[in-house]
């Protein structure tokens, strides 16, 4: 279930998209009836009156969550969704990455597409799509919601076939039989990540990791990760935890899809195939692993803990609880934030665009967005 998919899934519960555009193959002939019909929507929705904006309710927002829990999507859809939410002047403030977690507890994961399951984007067409999730996720639904149709979903669910068959039913599971149990996607808080943090849970290859202490082997950036990833005389074990900073939205600017921390290739000779790592980065929605992304406030940041973090610092996970905790003494924490931020005093003050972005974007939390574009203006 990659980004884009993922996001046409959730533009398809947001109510702005046909329900079968999400998942048609490219080569499909159905490509082209999602086309004539996105034609027919798009000429009837000059009107003031089908403007996103005024479709779009919190309502609307909640669908797409539960949505993205269901179907295990991309945890770039969290970043994605907040810069939307925070854009629109009725619902900016109304959903957090809390809310997230929220509708994670109470939705089980239907949808059994890598990597979280076995199956592809067209075997998902294939049993149905949008069309048939919608139909199983009816009771955790808002169904007054308005669409780009001009019918709330409820009413154009009604009107839509409910793909009861066999091959369906295996690869989006009823709402009796999920593929695992809720909280696909979950938010993970502690002084490592006192903004918040993102896990997608039900992708991890070694479900242990998911409640793990172990020391950190960290990163600065990514040529030091690349420069010394697969150093044979990396000091490195199974239980470590590695710790990728630097590839935050000011850190590495544009916030890279670099979270995928490859396993130690000393290690991945011996059989390890996963590792509880952590950055505050982004990574693909098609990888999979015990993999902890978005940590805000990013390392890049004086005040931040995930910048002070050094070998050896033993680092707690535990998904159950929603923790993500630094075990070093908070007196030491403070100390080695203090010595950063006096050091940060000397940093070079860029102009330009680079110096505009630095100075406007976000956290990953509130969408890694330009703050003067949202609702509530810059901070």
């Amino acid at each position: 279930m990659g980004t884009a998919s993922t996001m046409a899934c959730i533009t398809v519960a947001l109510g702005l998209m046909p329900l079968e555009g999400a998942s048609a193959p490219a080569v499909s002939s159905a490509r082209l009836r999602v086309a004539e019909e996105t034609g027919r929507l798009a000429v009837a929705s000059v009107s003031d009156q089908y403007r996103p904006q005024n479709i779009l309710s919190r309502e609307s927002f909640l669908n797409a969550i539960t949505v993205l829990q269901a179907i295990g999507g991309s945890t770039n859809a969290v970043v994605h969704l907040m810069a939307i939410v925070n854009r629109h002047p009725a619902v900016a403030g109304s959903i957090t990455l809390d809310t997230f977690d929220e509708i994670g507890r109470k939705t089980p994961l239907l949808v059994d597409l890598k990597p979280s399951g076995d199956n592809y984007m067209n075997d998902f067409h294939n049993a149905g799509g949008m069309t048939a999730l919608l139909h199983r996720l009816r009771p955790l639904l808002h169904l007054s919601v308005l669409t780009i149709t001009g019918q709330t979903l409820g009413a154009v669910l009604d009107n839509a076939p409910t793909y009861e068959f066999a091959f369906s039913r295996e690869i989006i599971r009823p709402l009796t039989d999920p593929l695992y149990p809720a909280s696909s996607i979950v938010v993970l808080r502690g002084n490592l990540a006192p903004g918040g943090a993102v896990i997608k849970a039900s992708a991890s290859k070694d479900r242990r990791l998911l409640k793990h202490t172990g020391p950190a082997v960290v990163f600065a950036n990514t040529g030091d990760l690349a420069l010394r990833i697969d150093d044979p005389a990396l000091n490195v074990t199974p239980d470590s935890v590695l710790v990728l900073q630097g590839i935050g939205p000011i850190g590495h600017p544009g916030m890279p899809e670099a979270g995928l921390i490859p396993i130690p290739r000393k290690l991945g000779a011996l059989g390890v195939q996963d590792m509880l790592r952590i950055s505050d980065g982004r990574m693909s929605g098609t990888a999979g692993g015990t993999i902890v992304l978005h940590v805000s406030p990013e390392a890049a940041l004086p005040e931040s803990v995930l910048g002070v973090v050094r070998d050896g610092d033993l680092v707690r996970c535990d998904v159950e609880e929603r923790l993500l905790v630094l075990e070093v003494p908070e007196e030491e924490i403070a100390r080695r934030v203090a010595e950063r931020q006096s050091r940060s005093g000397d940093t070079v003050k860029r102009r330009g665009y680079r110096g505009l972005y630095e100075r406007s974007v976000n956290q990953a939390e509130d969408g890694a967005d330009f703050d003067f574009l949202t609702a509530a203006g810059p901070r």
